[in-house]
Order: C-alpha cells, then sequence, then structure tokens
C-alpha cells in the first residue's frame, strides 16, 4: 500500500449524539458499564461534553443547544454484551426500564432494547453473534 494510501483514510468512528444534560447521559451510560474517557465543562463547572468508553465501544455526548426530541432522533445505538440475560438482570436491578430478551432472526443469541434519558433506542445484542452477518441481515443484503 502506497504512503498516500494510509494516510489518506478514516481510521476510527465514535458516534456523537446531544443531550439536554450530559452529566444525566454519563450517570445513565455508567449502568452499561461505560466510563469517562475525557470530557470539557464549562467555566462554572457544569459538563458540557463527554466521551464514554468500555472495552470497544465508545460515545459521545454534546449539550445540547435546542430541545432534544426523542420522536426526532433519527439515529439508535447497537451495543454488544458478553452477558446479555446478567446485563438485563442489572439494568432492572438499577431500575432501569429494558424489555423482555427478544430472538429475531438477525440476533438469534438474544436483544434486549430500552432508551437512554434523551429517548435514544439502545438494542444490544449477545456478544458472539457474526457482526456481518447481522448487518447484512438487518439490512436485507446477502453476505
Amino acid at each position: 500500500m502506497a504512503e498516500s494510501d494510509r494516510k489518506s483514510k478514516v481510521t476510527g468512528l465514535i458516534p456523537m449524539a446531544f443531550a439536554a444534560d450530559v452529566q444525566r447521559s454519563v450517570d445513565f451510560y455508567k449502568h452499561l458499564g461505560m466510563e469517562i474517557r475525557g470530557s470539557l465543562k464549562t467555566p462554572s463547572g457544569q459538563l458540557q461534553w463527554v466521551h464514554l468508553g468500555c472495552e470497544q465501544a465508545d460515545l459521545m455526548f454534546a449539550r445540547a443547544s435546542d430541545p432534544v426530541i426523542a420522536s426526532q432522533q433519527a439515529v439508535l445505538f447497537y451495543l454488544y454484551s458478553p452477558d446479555l440475560i446478567a446485563l438485563r438482570e442489572h439494568l432492572l436491578a438499577e431500575g432501569v426500564k429494558v424489555s423482555p430478551i427478544s430472538y429475531p432472526d438477525y440476533m438469534p443469541k438474544g436483544e434486549i432494547r430500552l432508551e437512554d434519558p434523551d429517548g435514544y433506542v439502545l438494542l444490544v445484542g449477545q456478544a458472539g453473534q457474526n457482526l456481518v452477518a447481522t448487518v447484512a441481515q438487518v439490512q436485507n443484503c446477502p453476505t
């Protein structure tokens, strides 16, 4: 590969969403095992941006300047857990509203659904599923 080819590509991707209250989002995503990897605060100490992560999962939030209306958010976050049953039990014990485990065709090992405080939809699948096959089936494409 030529030197110019190695430099002219994207090497990472971290979704960033707007949140009405960034600290509230941090508190929620800690239930999923995420920790703060970076943050910015206003001069008064209010959290205005955060980078959260856990192993290979990364997500950033920035404080919204306008109200966050869940029905207008055309995004969902797909996450993976090494033990979906244990994660669901943990979330329920923490008072987080979470769906029963479903078994859609694209995720036969199981999947749960929940929403964060701003109404973003999170689908969590059992890790170990073939990601390429999952994406192809969700998009109705051949693998």
